[in-house]
C-alpha cells in the first residue's frame, strides 16, 4: 500500500469518525419527557394489542373448528341404536306392535 492508499484511509476516517461520535452525542429532544412511541400511538398501542390478540385468537379457534368439521364429515351416522334395539325386542316377541309403534314415534 502506497501513500495515496494511507492518504485515503485518513481521509476517510478523518471524515467519517467525526460524524459517528457526533451521533453519540445527540440527545434525542422528545419533549415533556414522552417517548415518540408513545406520542405516536397513545392508548391506541394497547388497543391494538388487544384487537391482535382476539384477531389470533379467532383464527386459532377458526382453524380448530375447521379440523373438528373435516374429521366429523369423514364418519357416517349409523343407525340409531335405541331404535335398533326397539326392532330386537319387537323381533323377539317382547312388545306388541302397538307398543313398537309408539315406543318409535317417540325415539324418531
Amino acid at each position: 500500500m502506497g501513500r495515496l492508499g494511507h492518504w485515503l484511509i485518513g481521509v476517510m476516517a478523518g471524515g467519517v469518525l467525526p460524524s459517528a461520535v457526533w451521533a453519540q452525542e445527540r440527545v434525542p429532544d422528545w419533549g415533556w419527557g414522552m417517548h415518540p412511541i408513545w406520542w405516536m400511538w397513545g392508548a391506541w398501542g394497547i388497543g391494538m394489542m388487544l384487537v391482535m390478540l382476539a384477531f389470533w385468537v379467532l383464527v386459532i379457534v377458526g382453524i380448530v373448528l375447521g379440523i373438528r368439521w373435516l374429521v366429523g364429515a369423514g364418519r357416517a351416522s349409523g343407525p340409531d341404536r335405541a331404535v335398533e334395539i326397539l326392532r330386537e325386542r319387537y323381533a323377539r316377541g317382547e312388545i306388541s306392535r302397538e307398543e313398537f309403534e309408539a315406543r318409535k314415534r317417540d325415539l324418531v
